[in-house]
């Protein structure tokens, strides 16, 4: 089986925003405690953070972390989480059924935030709170001192600000699970109005109003175009969620839902140049993809907690989905799109980055260890910076129920000026024949193979755990090679490739 892919130097999407390998964490399950946080933990640090997650988050180089949620925010009370940690309230989380300890808030996650090096995306509570209670956290967190809030702050042990400049106006409020649910003209009155005040605070943030929570809601995407409506001179990005399953155990459906969500981008997209056509306005407005993983590993055993029957747990093991080499595959193709659609999409954030349907997993008191899906995400945040090529692509096809026609090759490239690399990222979607995958790489000139690393399994269902961590990880590529301008490559069934070539 034969590809052909033509990559030009002068045909590009556009530049990549480094943001959209951003990650997200959520006061849900083991996320922040024994996740992040374990103070007793033997590599804790003197704000009881956990080394040893520390440094594979690290690794990841995370641009910015989207933080406390999610559908916990939606009855969040921020003022919580400051002050002496004796003196903070326990509260009964009402959106995954477990109680909160608020012993992490925004000092304690902001110090982890700088730790790691990474930024803070934070989102304020738009379901059973609004705008004096988000124009407050703003001035608390932004403000340099001379006000209640920012004075406040400092007398709790920061002085200077965290000058946070990316905030989400509440989360997934068209879901009729959400605490405070709203219509969409409920919500896109509320969140222009709360985008005002903070803009009367500081016209340099950027702001993030709620989109579907996924493509399949009923509203969808009525209601991106009345909640745009409200706000399109107000905000900045407007947020898209989607996840990913196998249920039906049909790897070769599972893996073409990428398409799915290009075409959900692609619609959005659509939305926001309806509306900017309305307004005639000259403004553009960007997708934040700002939650995306595989969820369903682990939904049978979530439903005790879920549903009450084990009272109000704190950190309880929620949504530890334990990914397979399967997974590696679709979050391959998952990055490979936000490349691909770099025109619009300028932020992503993997939901979630430890313990809670994530690529890091930790024992209490023990390992911390990498799942398969952390190793396309490394990758791609190492070395998929930079400008997105659009790329002509002929591929055989295979159909399906999800989307038609798709191709059994999925690839991205990129182009980094700056150290003289071109990256491609590709995805052999056929369970059992190998793909000859050739690349022209059309004036780009003398090029040559500088790295090549793929992931590969015999079991689709192989997966990583704290007593076999290296079950699943990249390997070393081999059959890759350049004659004249064109690039080769040997991709054999169900397998992920990276490479990395000088011109």
């Amino acid at each position: 089986m034969k590809a052909t892919v033509t990559a030009h130097s002068a045909f590009t999407v556009a530049p990549i925003d480094d943001r959209i390998y951003g990650a997200f964490l959520e006061h849900l399950g083991r996320a922040i405690y024994t996740g992040i946080y374990e103070p007793d933990h033997k590599t804790a640090d003197k704000n009881g953070m956990r080394g040893d997650v520390a440094e594979l988050v690290k690794d990841l180089n995370v641009p910015m972390v989207r933080y406390p949620g999610g559908n916990f925010v939606s009855a969040y009370n921020w003022e919580d989480g400051i002050g002496p940690k004796d003196d903070r309230p326990v509260r009964l989380d009402l959106a995954w059924h477990t109680s909160e300890s608020n012993q992490v808030g925004i000092h304690e996650f902001a110090d982890w935030c700088e730790t790691v090096g990474t930024d803070m995306m934070l989102a304020v509570n738009l379901g059973s709170r609004g705008l004096d209670a988000a124009r407050n956290f703003v001035e608390y967190v932004n403000h340099p001192g001379g006000s209640y809030w920012s004075d406040l702050r400092i007398k709790n042990g920061r002085k200077d600000p965290w000058n946070v400049k990316l905030w989400c106006l509440g989360n997934e409020m068209d879901g009729p699970w959400q605490v405070g649910h709203k219509d969409a003209e409920e919500y896109g009155k509320l969140a222009n109005e709360t985008a005002k005040a903070i803009r009367a605070f500081d016209k340099s943030l950027e702001l993030v109003v709620c989109g579907s929570s996924h493509s399949n809601m009923p509203t969808y995407p009525d209601w991106e175009a009345t909640v745009l409506e409200h706000t399109y001179d107000v905000v900045d990005y407007i947020s898209l969620h989607m996840y990913f399953a196998n249920r039906e155990n049909d790897t070769q459906e599972y893996l073409a839902q990428s398409h799915k969500l290009d075409a959900y981008i692609g619609t959005v997209a659509g939305v926001i140049q309806y509306v900017k056509a309305k307004k005639r306005s000259k403004k553009d407005i960007y997708i934040s993809f700002d939650e995306w993983n595989v969820w369903y590993h682990s939904n049978k055993q979530d439903r005790k907690i879920l549903d009450g029957n084990d009272g109000w747990p704190h950190a309880p093991a929620l949504l530890e989905d334990i990914y397979n080499f399967e997974d590696v595959l679709q979050v391959g193709c998952i990055l490979n799109t936000f490349i691909r659609r770099a025109d619009v999409v300028k932020i992503a954030c993997i939901a979630q980055l430890v313990n809670v349907i994530a690529p890091i997993m930790t024992e209490e008191d023990g390992r911390a260890w990498r799942q398969s899906i952390y190793y396309p995400l490394l990758f791609a945040s190492q070395f998929g910076r930079g400008t997105a090529l659009d790329l002509s692509i002929d591929s055989p096809t295979y159909e399906t129920k999800i989307a038609g026609e798709v191709p059994y090759l999925d690839v991205a490239g990129v182009h980094n000026n700056d150290d003289g690399t071109v990256s491609f990222f590709l995805v052999n979607r056929h369970p059992d024949e190998a793909l000859d995958a050739t690349i022209d790489l059309q004036a780009f000139g003398s090029p040559s193979i500088i790295e090549h690393r793929m992931m590969s399994h015999a079991d689709l269902k192989a997966t990583n755990s704290a007593d076999n961590p290296d079950n699943v990880v990249p390997m070393d590529g081999s059959g890759a090679q350049v004659q004249g301008n064109k690039l080769t490559v040997n991709a054999g069934p169900h397998a992920y490739h990276m490479l990395r070539v000088s011109v």
